[in-house]
């Protein structure tokens, strides 16, 4: 079957409704998912599925339902949807032949309650927050001094193993820690941590064999990883731009993965990089596990959007 094109006539059992306003695409098959229906006034727009065509031919698009059907279907929210163009997928042109126009994507749900202009308007103003910088400079390196203190070794308690129920499957764990920032007052801050009972053939994917050692600033180990203790746990920012991830099934893929929404990185139970821009595998930080099975972790953060390990904190 053809793929449906922007602008061309859709047509119901009975009667024709409107045209193609834009196509709706599911990230993780790279299949048309939907098409918006409208009448071309933009006045109101309906999302149907890809599943309600029956034929597509170049100009027009046959539905399987009558108008009325149609018209009990949701009404399109263009806020719930970026642009292809807005977020990196992976060899969507693979899949996907429709002519250029307007394809989106769902907007990730960790991301919904930003808009998208006031995500703009704080891009503005940083922008020229850095064209003054040069002005300020030796202001801000004597308050910035404190930032470049040593890291932060301290081992914090985050949970217990009595919550892994299965192996290599993540568990998230959340934390709160106390930052402070050059002069400002001491504040608390929510992080997170995923962690994995691995199995062998996980372990020998994060570890390749060996021990994993950790250094302070100086280059000092602080804390090695053993290859052959069963728990693993994975900094909650993706190595790509910082974003939070999550543990997700999908059943397209046949397996679980990890897998960051914000521009589709998608990692295997390792970490490995399966999919999308991550420059990176997921990236571990200290663990330990007391005998009662209490777990404690050093936070150990690194720069996003590089190929190698720079730590952070």
């Amino acid at each position: 079957m053809l793929q449906p094109k922007l602008k061309a006539r859709v047509r119901c059992t009975d009667g024709e409704i409107g045209e193609v306003r834009r196509i709706i695409v599911d990230p993780l098959s790279r299949e048309i998912s939907h098409i918006v229906v409208g009448d071309g006034t933009g006045t109101l727009e309906r999302q149907v599925p890809i599943a309600q065509v029956q034929t597509v031919t170049d100009d027009t698009v046959q539905l399987r339902t009558s108008s009325a059907e149609i018209a009990e279907l949701p009404s399109f929210k263009r806020d719930d949807y970026v642009t292809t163009r807005e977020v990196e997928i992976a060899h969507l042109e693979d899949h996907l032949h429709v002519e250029p126009g307007e394809v989106l994507v769902p907007v990730p749900e960790l991301e919904r309650d930003i808009k998208r202009r006031t995500f703009f308007t704080g891009l503005t103003h940083a922008i020229g927050l850095l064209i003054g910088l040069p002005m300020v400079y030796p202001v801000l390196r004597y308050l910035m001094k404190p930032m470049y203190a040593p890291f932060d070794n301290r081992w914090i308690r985050i949970g217990n193993v009595n919550r892994i129920k299965k192996e290599d499957v993540g568990v998230q764990f959340k934390y709160k820690k106390k930052v402070k920032e050059a002069f400002m007052p001491e504040t608390e801050v929510d992080k997170n941590v995923w962690i994995l009972k691995a199995s062998p053939a996980v372990l020998e994917g994060v570890y390749q064999g060996k021990d994993m050692d950790f250094r302070d600033h100086t280059g000092r180990v602080v804390w090695t990883n053993k290859k052959d203790v069963p728990y693993v746990a994975f900094s909650g920012k993706c190595p790509h731009l910082g974003c939070g991830y999550k543990w997700r099934n999908v059943p397209k893929l046949g397996k679980e993965i990890f897998l960051c929404p914000c521009h589709l990185s998608i990692y295997d139970a390792s970490g490995r990089v399966l999919d999308g821009p991550a420059p990176r595998p997921l990236d571990p930080v200290p663990i330990r596990v007391a005998a009662n099975g209490d777990i404690e972790i050093i936070d150990v953060e690194y720069k996003a959007g590089v190929r190698e390990q720079i730590r952070l904190v």
